[in-house]
């Protein structure tokens, strides 16, 4: 699925592909670092069925809920699904991790200096009333995301200087800076035609949630909202770039409904029973006993596990730094000691997961082991700025045996605490100038977490922290994470490889104070700072690859964040009722893109 308005995950690379005529490049595909599978004039992508039947329906399932479908502002939940409807001006290969190709436009100019790109849209482009895709549209766009847009969304987009129609299919986007790649390829994987027509008729207000459906361009449309409850789409008929190469043999199912469910427990037992049809499971323990049922042994649901080898996005507890009593990284540091993950895997996790010891974990851009001659290279002149770990020693977060006793650990955390000036009275563990007891509220919006998080919370109160989990609603969560309204929060995030400008919005110390961004710790660091700017600068992909690992080993060393586990595996479940090409793409599941319905095939 396409992200309406978000990063899709398959995107940012640049080709050298095509001629150059008076010093400017004209390419269909873009890619950053490789050369693109698919040359110009490519069929499809080699992961689908060109022959798949078109036809039937599927039923998803999303946790949570929805009030809201206008993608662009902070303001409201979205359903996840909603990217379906819409389109961009390039889409991504699942066989490829960095390379796009032209959906919306069918060419991309550019300059060698790369401060302009100039893309040519498709003339046959419409939106589903029939109106022509316009460069105004994506002109339109563009002002509201200036306007109205979510913080982390604006970080992706913040190098664009001007986005300007030059006529009525060609849009170009000048950028405030030179010589790089990543803020053009950004610029055609992320902007989507937006219709002012639609939007300035009848008073709507681009700023304001709404549960109207949209106007868009893609292969699917909402054809009906129950609010908070479930979200259908059609499949457009004459969906104008149905034949295009990226489109071919995608986009089967005549119908998507997606069913919201609050808490985990039911929506596992709502698919057991039949209401919805494709599930990915993330929880260990259900996944090694809970499918012990007759309809997986009589063969209505098949469960497969999937190699996954695309990056991951790091998934942690993160501290808020903004509150005092995690200013000290000796506090935090402290913390991490009293999480037993070995006894956590051992004893819930069912030994299915992968310790996360990196920012960037299943990626070559993570770091592993002690610091390469290149990456020193980079840290030596933050020397005396950060800790003397990050150009000694590899970051590992603390261990265990596994058995439970933790006592070497807590001795640990306990000395800590006290150079950091608390003390033990009372059995409580208190600041000793204030008084004040060391309090933690932990931040959820799932009550499936509460077993993975009560133990951690339970070692906390046994050393005298005033430790607790506080699960509220989804909405709540995001109003509360929005506004850094929390103690510590367990946070995936998204990775959209390579890093890029997104760093700044995770990490950066402009973006700490920033309602809506996604520097959920509050880090305000300058060499963390100067890091993400030699990131974003990194011209060859070596020199991106030391330099997101230097970034990552002075992250670490920060103890900003207690490493959570990831799994090296896909789980997926659904009732047996589809088909599927021979092949999955390399770094995706397929559904329900590639899929198709087994009753549509007869």
């Amino acid at each position: 699925m396409r992200l309406l308005f978000a990063v899709p995950m398959l995107l940012f690379v640049l080709a050298s592909a095509g001629h150059a005529e008076d010093a400017v490049t004209r390419t269909h595909a873009l890619a950053e670092f490789s050369t693109p599978k698919h040359g110009a004039g490519f069929a499809r992508f080699d992961y689908v069925d060109p022959a798949a039947p078109k036809g039937g329906a599927v039923v998803m399932a999303e946790p949570g809920s929805f009030d809201s479908l206008n993608p662009i502002i902070l303001r409201g939940q979205v359903p996840r699904s909603l990217d379906i409807v819409s389109e961009t001006l390039f889409t991504g290969s699942g066989d490829e991790l960095d390379v796009v190709y032209g959906l919306l436009a069918e060419s991309a100019e550019y300059p060698a200096d790369k401060s302009w790109v100039v893309f040519t849209l498709r003339p046959e482009a419409r939106f589903h009333d029939g109106h022509p895709v316009t460069a105004a549209d994506f002109v339109f766009g563009w002002k509201a995301i200036e306007q109205h847009g979510r913080p982390f969304l604006k970080s992706f987009l913040e190098d664009i200087a001007a986005v300007e129609a030059l006529d009525e299919h060609r849009l170009k986007v000048s950028f405030k800076g030179s010589g790089e790649m990543k803020p053009l390829i950004r610029a055609a994987g992320i902007l989507a035609p937006v219709p002012e027509h639609w939007w300035t008729a009848e008073g709507r207000d681009i700023s304001k949630t709404t549960l109207e459906p949209p106007l868009t361009s893609g292969p699917y449309r909402v054809k009906a909202v129950d609010p908070g409850r479930s979200i259908t789409y059609e499949r457009v008929p004459d969906y104008w770039g149905r034949d295009l190469p990226p489109n071919v043999g995608q986009n089967n199912f005549d119908t998507i409904r997606s069913d919201f469910y609050r808490d985990d427990d039911v929506m596992f037992e709502a698919f057991k029973g039949g209401a919805y049809d494709f599930r990915q499971e993330n929880r260990a323990q259900r996944w090694t006993s809970g499918y012990d049922i007759p309809q997986v042994k009589d063969g209505r649901i098949e469960k497969r596990a999937i190699a996954n080898e695309r990056p991951f996005g790091a998934q942690g507890i993160r501290f808020n730094m903004r509150r005092p009593q995690f200013a000290d990284p000796r506090v935090r540091l402290a913390l991490s000691y009293l999480y037993d993950f070995e006894w956590l895997q051992k004893n819930i996790l069912y030994g299915q997961y992968r310790r996360v010891k990196s920012n960037f974990p299943n990626s070559d851009f993570g770091a592993g082991g002690p610091p390469t001659p290149a990456e020193l290279a980079i840290l030596e002149k933050y020397r005396g700025r950060v800790p003397e770990e990050v150009f000694t020693t590899a970051y590992d977060p603390p261990v265990t045996d596994g058995s439970g006793n933790n006592r070497d650990n807590v001795r640990k955390a306990m000395a800590l605490f006290r150079e950091a000036g608390f003390q033990t009275r009372d059995n409580k563990l208190v600041d000793a100038k204030t008084g004040r007891q060391l309090r933690i509220e932990f931040l959820d919006d799932s009550q499936s977490m509460v077993r993975v998080m009560q133990p951690y919370v339970t070692a906390l109160q046994r050393v005298g922290i005033d430790a607790s989990i506080r699960i509220v609603d989804s909405a709540q969560h995001q109003a509360r994470t929005d506004d850094f309204d929390f103690d510590a929060v367990m946070v995936f995030f998204n990775f959209f490889p390579p890093p890029g400008t997104e760093q700044r919005s995770y990490f950066g110390s402009a973006a700490a104070d920033v309602k809506g961004s996604a520097n959920y710790a509050g880090i305000k660091d300058p060499v963390v700072d100067a890091l993400i700017e030699e990131v974003v600068a990194a011209k060859d992909l070596e020199t991106l690859q030391a330099t997101s690992r230097a970034l990552d080993r002075v992250l670490l060393w920060q103890h900003a964040m207690i490493p959570q586990w990831y799994n090296d595996q896909t789980w997926i479940a659904y009732w047996t009722k589809f088909g599927w090409p021979e092949r999955k793409p390399r770094y995706e599941v397929g559904f329900p893109s590639t899929w198709w319905s087994k009753e549509a095939a007869r």
